[in-house]
């Protein structure tokens, strides 16, 4: 029977090609994310051990959950820290890091570097009068107030060199510096495609923390002295309110975050390779299905000469091994190559240097996941041609399902499709959502064969303008239900995911545009890149603007509340009322002009049983007590909420003042001409943006649209997959048809016949089942919508024709695509020899 099913996978190996390409692009999927995310996570980990090569024990702020002082974070390290530390025994010197966010701008005058990791620190030197953390490549140290020191990978994207003056921005106001150093780093932020700006010391404290504070200290040990011993030593000199750890036990903390933040990436890749996977399943089960129907007289003589149904069973599961292994192996080696392909493609300052690492996971989770998915789909048509009696069998009566399995199947589908929209609807969180959303695909899966019958017929009006081929078409798309259903469920999953996520990402746009408009009345948001701190010194400037009417800072400061941290947000009682619109269910905005007076959100007034005139203490951030009086509830939402406060009566308290945004209200209204003149007076700083409402929009609209492309991007390999499916079921179909297609073309149906019957065929199933996925997602967007709604009160289902309808469009897309050679090959068949084909 071993030597029987390999002859049988020589036999029909053209046959079993698409089936080898589907798993084996599953595979790859699989083993290029392992190999990739590998390859990524080894080389951040080994640029940050490089990293802490200097730090043998790192001192930090440090402040106990159960610590009851102040709010908010530890205090800074103090100079008389950083000097005893120095002098601890085992200790051969000690860094002072000052460490904030500092933005350049290019000779164009935009931004040099990309996301959070605009940085700045200071360069420290030793007693050699270098700093062993920067090795400067050209030029001198920062040794003063407007001089600094770039990164190399910055001056080479920048094309910055020693004694340019550029233009450089910390919370606000543009300041012009001198480079007078370019130094080398292997810190992940900047390989990562960040910056790194160096001040002196004093400048550095200056801008980021306060004269003689420091973000941290590093402390190397003398020779033949161990980290242990020396962190020993430290922790005899520390206040409560700093730690020490050793550069052993930071490095392997942030390889340890490293390894997690790549398992969550890891996690998500592999979650759509078992998406293509689980549409593969569908491919393998439809041919072996029509393989094992193609050769059931071969399989009933194996059984009249004394084969048992087991082993019948075992040759078919012997053949499925067979092309699983030979699909593994070949995705394995593709995936391998497409881990390879994404590190070149990587920018090379996104992704430190590093070999291409090949993890056992990889070899191990390919072959497994290729033959055991291979076999599992091949097991029931295995079993299906081992139950078939040898005469009925002989006699080609075992095509024909019986009644009792169709009603079995249709009572199971109505059974799961009604349990998975009834979990669905009633969901409250995404497990449960997820359950109910597995439960409605498998039932719809299941009841596919049924809905076939009545939606394909549906299309038969339009099938027959295109006369006798069309006719013909449709009927063959219901004549095997079950092998239609499988085909068209294949696109049905890819379809319903990309359907479902874009309802969710259009209708999650319209409700923030929907809060821009009903929250804010202001016509500018000013805010630092990245949401980073603003100096006060902006709202100061915007205020004496001409033609400006309105303008607060939003501040915001933590404090204690009732034992819980809260954040107190500071505005300008006076203006906010004319810059911002909410619904007031008690109170008003009136309240704030009153000192110790807040209004508070209506959720964060029920956690804390207040109401309006509720009167509770406050711990503020620099450790002081007072009593605030609540003056009015207000409904809140994503862009305003919590407890509201004058900044007269918040400021005194703030340890660092700073704005986190800046309302602005001009009586012009919003233009580009006032834009314009708002980002002059600024000083057309590039940090800062001046946004509209619609400048929100669309920052909101490309978040979205980006996050969206990566997702269909990756659901594209189910899309691929479901195409392969369609072209293999097509093409095995011309081949159990050949006899008929003869008889046609005998009959006087010529080749341009042929192929527009199996082309409208595969248009019918492709549309088939585009229509089942884009009522499923739409079902699962508003599903998942109505969770949302709880959080987000302006939410509301908002369905993107223009997308459904671009989607509609793809499935006839794919199904006229798959049809091109299966409907060539139909044509090209030879008339006799098709008809005395058995």
């Amino acid at each position: 029977m071993f030597r029987t099913a390999l002859r049988n996978v020589l036999a029909h190996k053209a046959r079993l090609l698409m089936t080898v390409l589907a798993v084996m692009l599953g595979v790859a999927f699989v083993s290029g994310t392992l190999v990739f995310t590998e390859t990524f996570s080894s080389a951040l980990q080994s640029s940050s051990q490089k990293g802490f090569a200097d730090v043998d024990v790192a001192v930090q702020p440090h402040k106990d959950d159960d610590d009851q002082g102040k709010p908010g974070d530890a205090p800074l390290l103090t100079q008389r820290l950083l000097d005893k530390a120095a002098k601890v025994p085992g200790a051969a010197s000690a860094t002072g890091s000052v460490d904030g966010q500092a933005y350049l701008a290019d000779k164009d005058g935009e931004l040099v570097g990309s996301g959070f990791t605009r940085a700045g620190s200071n360069y420290f030197p030793g007693k050699d009068g270098k700093d062993a953390r920067y090795p400067l490549k050209s030029g001198r140290a920062p040794q003063r107030a407007g001089e600094i020191a770039v990164d190399a990978k910055t001056a080479e994207r920048a094309g910055f060199k020693v004694g340019d003056t550029v233009r450089m921005s910390v919370r606000g106001p543009v300041l012009p510096q001198k480079i007078t150093g370019i130094f080398t780093t292997d810190k992940g932020q900047v390989t990562a495609g960040g910056t790194l700006t160096l001040f002196d010391t004093a400048t550095a404290q200056k801008l980021f923390t306060k004269p003689g504070r420091f973000n941290e200290i590093d402390v190397k040990a003398a020779p033949g002295t161990s980290q242990d011993k020396l962190k020993a030593e430290l922790d005899k000199i520390l206040p409560r309110d700093a730690k020490a750890t050793t550069g052993k036990k930071l490095a392997d903390d942030e390889a340890e975050m490293i390894a997690q933040g790549m398992d969550g990436v890891k996690t998500g890749l592999l979650a759509f390779a078992g998406i293509a996977l689980f549409v593969g399943i569908f491919i393998i089960a439809n041919t072996f299905t029509m393989l094992v129907a193609q050769r059931t007289k071969e399989l009933a003589l194996l059984r009249a000469v004394g084969a048992s149904r087991r082993q019948v069973t075992r040759s078919v599961l012997v053949e499925a091994f067979v092309v699983g292994a030979v699909a593994a192996v070949a995705g394995l080696l593709a995936g391998i190559g497409i881990g390879a392909g994404m590190k070149a493609l990587m920018p090379s300052d996104a992704m430190p240097d590093g070999p291409l690492v090949i993890p056992p996971s990889a070899i191990i989770s390919s072959l497994a996941v290729g033959v055991l998915v291979t076999m599992l789909a091949a097991w029931l048509p295995g079993r299906r041609a081992a139950k078939i009696p040898p005469v009925a069998a002989m006699n080609s009566v075992h095509a024909v399902a019986t009644t009792k399995s169709l009603v079995v199947r249709n009572t199971i589908g109505a059974l799961l499709t009604a349990a998975g929209a009834a979990v669905a609807v009633v969901a409250k969180d995404k497990s449960s959502l997820g359950i109910g959303a597995g439960l409605l695909l498998i039932g719809v899966f299941v009841l596919t064969p049924l809905l076939s019958r009545p939606l394909i017929a549906a299309a038969g009006p339009v099938l027959r303008r295109f006369g006798m081929p069309g006719k013909l078409a449709g009927q063959n798309a219901v004549r095997n239900p079950r092998r239609t259903a499988a085909t068209a469920s294949a696109l049905m999953i890819g379809l319903t995911l990309i359907t479902g996520l874009t309802v969710i990402g259009n209708s999650v746009q319209k409700a923030i545009d929907k809060m821009a408009a009903d929250s804010l009345k202001a016509d500018y948001v000013v805010v630092m890149a990245n949401m980073n701190d603003l100096s006060p010194d902006i709202a100061e400037k915007l205020a004496k603007q001409p033609g400006v009417t309105a303008v607060s800072a939003l501040r915001q400061s933590p404090s204690r509340i009732d034992g819980d941290g809260e954040y107190l947000t500071g505005v300008d009682a006076a203006s906010i009322g004319r810059l911002t619109q909410v619904d007031f269910t008690t109170g008003s905005y009136a309240a704030l002009s009153q000192r110790q007076r807040v209004v508070v959100d209506d959720s964060t007034a029920k956690s804390h049983h207040w109401k309006a005139g509720s009167s509770f203490e406050v711990t503020y951030e620099d450790g002081k007590k007072g009593r605030l009086t609540v003056g009015g509830i207000y409904k809140g939402n994503d862009m305003l909420k919590g407890i509201m406060v004058d900044n007269r009566t918040l400021t005194p308290h703030m340890s660092d003042l700073v704005d986190r945004q800046v309302l602005v209200k001009t009586d012009t209204g919003a233009s580009a001409a006032t834009k314009k003149s708002l980002r002059k007076a600024l000083g057309d700083n590039p940090a800062i943006q001046v946004q509209d409402k619609d400048d929100i929009s669309r920052e909101v609209a490309s978040m979205i649209g980006m996050m969206l492309n990566v997702l269909y991007g990756l659901l594209a390999m189910a899309v691929i997959v479901a195409v392969l499916g369609v072209v293999n079921t097509l093409a095995m179909s011309v081949f159990e048809r050949q006899q008929e297609i003869g008889m046609l073309r005998a009959i006087g149906l010529d080749r341009t016949g042929i192929k527009r019957m199996v082309r409208l065929e595969s248009l019918v199933i492709s549309l088939f089942g585009g229509v089942l996925g884009i009522a499923l997602g739409v079902f699962f967007g508003w599903a998942a919508g109505e969770q949302i709604a709880t959080s987000m009160a302006t939410y509301e289902l908002t369905l993107p024709w223009g997308r459904i309808a671009l989607f509609l469009l793809l499935a006839a897309v794919v199904g006229v695509l798959a049809a091109l050679w299966p409907a060539r090959r139909a044509a090209r068949l030879n008339m006799l020899s098709a008809i005395k084909a058995d």
